[in-house]
């Protein structure tokens, strides 16, 4: 199992870090590795939903499950993994600067299954490869919740 983890301190409150994560749809404007999303749930906020996220990073590409453990706002949203790749995540939002700033971090435990490498593809593509798409990922929602009136 590959611990990935990064974090960004944005200037906006909490609540506002949150109305641009809640909706899980538009993920795939702010994440480089999420191509499209297509929820498999009725709902799509909130503990049960559920979704496949077509997901590329470099040649590979494949649909990772993802199912809603964690809703929280504006504090916490948590996943599971159910699909190729296993696993946990969680987004955190601490307040800094009593409040008017934020930040925002993201923590995943992943399995790798063998024809991705398993464990050296967990160390070379989960550590290394993802935590720096992850971190443009925050860099690229900063713009978004930093921009925001």
């Amino acid at each position: 199992m590959s611990r990935i983890s990064v974090s960004a301190d944005y200037d906006a409150t909490p609540e506002q870090v949150w109305q641009a994560l809640e909706p899980i749809e538009t993920h795939v404007e702010w994440m480089a590795d999420a191509e499209t999303i297509r929820f498999c749930s009725a709902q799509t906020r909130g503990v049960g939903t559920t979704f496949d996220c077509l997901t590329k990073v470099g040649p590979i590409r494949l649909t990772d499950r993802l199912a809603i453990t964690e809703w929280d706002p504006p504090r916490a949203m948590g996943v599971r993994h159910v699909g190729v790749v296993t696993g946990t995540g969680r987004f955190t939002l601490s307040p800094l600067d009593d409040g008017r700033r934020t930040r925002f971090a993201w923590e995943e435990e992943l399995t790798f299954p063998w024809w991705l490498g398993g464990r050296l593809g967990e160390r070379v593509g989960g550590q290394q490869v993802m935590r720096r798409i992850w971190a443009g990922n925050l860099s690229r929602l900063r713009s978004r919740v930093e921009a925001a009136p």
